[in-house]
């Protein structure tokens, strides 16, 4: 069997539940400024205009908010086998299902804390109808014509009760290299990043205070610029979206970012990573101290505390009313919103 580094192409989609998916959808089309595909027995398909593939987002309606699956690409056939073998020799469960959303057979499993995890490599390209189609051949729709139009679904955030034992997983059974992590004055890592190819980061695992287990940070979507997160801002601020924190710069990897939480409770970071690649291949881990962290973002903010508390699905007593948006629901607009 081949070594795993490279068997993993990219991140695929996310499946996003949300107790309110008409308020999701929403959010999606406006702020971010995506498209909804299709929508079918409660799920809608939502797609970034620069991703390839038919949807970069499915919101599931669902009793509560949260991350129900996260899906990777694997390079090739060769190595979506090779991973399934892989995962399974290191003890984890899996099964093989039928792909959605255009995606082939789908090998599922779960990492140490619980997430959901799915495996696929056939896929289908997406085509744009005409009214969507993009005036160059080499883009795959569009750009949106509404919200700040964000480029990519750039990476996912977990919350984990150690995160050291997903990011290993990750490394040893899938093939991710990490970039950096966070080690406290114990010795624990509190929170480590992850990615598949020449990005930064894919994937990041951060510690879970509240003790629970299988739950999301955030999802995070890529801007051309750094205007967009400015126009973001002030977006959620007239449509009454809740602002946790930003627009700031971390030190963390130097993304330029907006935290907000969407109608459903998700947080869901808008992020300008685009200049940064790692494209060493003999990258050295940086650690970040628990020191140097505690002076928090790049430009000297604070780390806000609800970036430690809040998570999706939210704990028993988890105050998720405070995060809902106000004045936004009267302000839908009508009509076709493709674009």
């Amino acid at each position: 069997m081949t070594m795993p580094q490279g068997h993993v192409a990219h991140l695929g989609y996310a499946m996003l539940d949300t107790p309110d998916l008409d308020a999701t959808v929403w959010f999606f089309e406006n702020i971010l400024g995506m498209t909804e595909t299709r929508r079918v027995d409660g799920m809608s398909f939502l797609r970034a205009y620069d991703d390839y593939e038919e949807c970069s987002i499915i919101a599931c309606q669902a009793p509560t908010s949260g991350i129900r699956r996260t899906a990777l690409r694997a390079s090739s056939e060769r190595a979506l086998e090779e991973r399934a073998v892989a995962v399974q020799d290191a003890g984890r469960p899996g099964r093989w299902e039928d792909g959605i959303a255009g995606r082939g057979r789908t090998f599922v499993t779960t990492d140490p804390d619980g997430h959901q995890l799915a495996l696929y490599y056939d896929t289908v390209w997406y085509e744009a109808p005409e009214d969507l189609a993009a005036g160059l051949k080499n883009q795959a729709q569009a750009k949106p014509n509404r919200g700040i139009g964000v480029r990519r679904f750039d990476h996912i955030n977990f919350l984990a009760a150690r995160p050291e034992d997903n990011a290993a997983f990750h490394i040893d059974v899938l093939g991710a290299r990490p970039t950096e992590q966070i080690r406290m004055d114990d010795g624990r890592i509190a929170a480590k990043w992850l990615s598949f190819g020449q990005k930064s980061y894919d994937v990041v695992y951060t510690e879970d205070w509240t003790g629970g287990s299988g739950r999301l940070h955030h999802l995070a979507f890529a801007t051309d610029t750094r205007e967009e997160i400015l126009r973001a801002a002030d977006l959620c601020l007239d449509q009454g979206v809740h602002i946790e924190t930003g627009p700031h710069k971390h030190a963390i990897q130097q993304t330029f970012f907006l935290y907000v939480f969407e109608p459903g409770g998700n947080r869901i970071e808008m992020c300008n990573p685009l200049t940064r690649l790692v494209l060493a291949p003999d990258w050295p881990l940086v650690t970040w101290t628990e020191p140097e962290r505690k002076r928090g973002q790049a430009w000297g903010l604070g780390t806000i505390e609800t970036f430690h508390t809040h998570g999706t699905p939210p704990m028993e007593g988890q105050d998720t009313q405070a995060y809902r948006p106000t004045g936004m629901l009267g302000k839908r607009p009508s009509g076709d919103a493709r674009r």
